[in-house]
């Protein structure tokens, strides 16, 4: 990657001893215009394989089920992907069915390096200075932990690394992690009665009294949060179960979790002599809280989503992206489509021409913040 930066004429591209890496497309007016990031991540979901990828190019696509030929039982069924019909005529990638694609974030690190070639091809293109920022360890939460902002030197940034075309967010959930610890009293089962505590069992009544039919990922969609068990360790004196906890309002995290503290609470009362403790810790914010005070960074990004001719599909993510640290970290940061679209999972695609359009769209946004510097 640096060796290709480099290439096109990125003579400062570097990576850090954190894995972060680096470059410049210097600007070419006499204007003074902000310093703008593009940032994607390099790593893929620890959800599913991501070594060995064969990617397969599916050229003219013409909206048939995608077999993959590694594991002929992953098919990409456009019953249950329907995006796909929208991309007749389009070059389709694929991986070959034994790993995901990579595409997340895989396809803004190709648009963003497409787009860094282009502008070192045109000069005629007036743009400000442009920081190129590439990050790791994103799938895991901890993408911009270890970032040097002030290496970075942008003003403000955008995010490679949504999915439909067109589609724009500047809204992501709030998220908080949250972890319990439940303490039994461990005694030798054959001499258990009326002595020992279970903690398993503590920690599975626990469970069983959130609710099936709500409060869950599996069980909401659109501007509803949830709790959500993703661990549990341990034995019988002490196990440890692990929830993240999401929302588009910060507020309401804190009621969640007090939910969660008075299910343990109601736990205690049937399991005498256990205790339980847990921990909350801060994950990320709703980036909309800091984008709403920096306007123009969205509207730009509309304006030139427009330019390319596509519509806007607004949308608030589900999740998080490094730019909800981002914007709290001092570098305002909403997310632009890549096209990439079932990720995590086997049937990972993207569509050639997606990426193209969001190429556009950035060489596009990068005129706009000088045109209106």
């Amino acid at each position: 990657m640096l060796d290709e930066l480099k290439l096109l004429g990125l003579t400062d591209a570097e990576i850090d001893e954190n894995g972060y890496v680096y470059a410049t497309i210097q600007g070419n007016t006499e204007k003074k215009v902000p310093v703008i990031c593009y940032c994607a991540h390099v790593d893929t979901s620890p959800d599913c394989k991501a070594s060995e990828v064969k990617p397969i190019l599916h050229k003219n696509y013409t909206g048939e089920d995608i077999v993959l030929p590694d594991d002929p039982e992953q098919i990409i069924r456009t019953s249950e992907h329907p995006y796909l019909l929208e991309k007749l005529g389009d070059d389709i990638v694929t991986a070959s069915g034994k790993t995901l694609l990579g595409a997340d974030d895989k396809a803004g690190v190709a648009i963003i390096m497409e787009m860094a070639a282009y502008l070192m091809q045109h000069p005629e293109i007036k743009h400000g200075k442009i920081r190129i920022l590439f990050t790791p360890d994103e799938e895991i939460g901890r993408g911009v932990n270890k970032l040097n902002m002030k290496k970075l030197g942008a003003d403000f940034g955008y995010t490679l690394d949504g999915a439909e075309l067109g589609s724009f967010e500047e809204e992501t959930f709030s998220a908080d992690g949250m972890h319990f610890i439940f303490y039994g009293v461990s005694v030798h089962p054959g001499h258990a009665r009326d002595k020992l505590v279970n903690a398993v069992k503590m920690a599975s009544a626990f469970i069983n009294k959130l609710p099936s039919d709500s409060f869950s990922p599996e069980t909401t969609e659109g501007r509803y949060g949830f709790v959500h068990p993703v661990r549990m360790e341990g034995s019988a004196e002490k196990m440890r179960v692990d929830f993240i906890v999401r929302d588009f309002n910060t507020a309401k995290l804190q009621a969640y979790e007090e939910y969660l503290k008075d299910k343990a609470g109601d736990v205690m009362r049937l399991f005498p002599g256990g205790r339980f403790e847990f921990e909350v810790k801060e994950q990320y914010r709703n980036m909309k809280e800091i984008l709403a005070e920096h306007p123009r960074v969205s509207e730009y990004a509309r304006e030139a989503i427009r330019r390319t001719g596509l519509e806007i599909k607004e949308s608030a993510a589900r999740g998080g992206t490094d730019g909800s640290r981002l914007s709290f970290m001092g570098l305002p940061c909403p997310n632009i489509f890549t096209g990439e679209m079932a990720f995590h999972g086997k049937h990972e695609y993207v569509s050639v021409q997606d990426m193209e359009k969001s190429l556009e769209t950035i060489v596009y946004l990068s005129q706009i913040w000088e045109e209106n510097a």
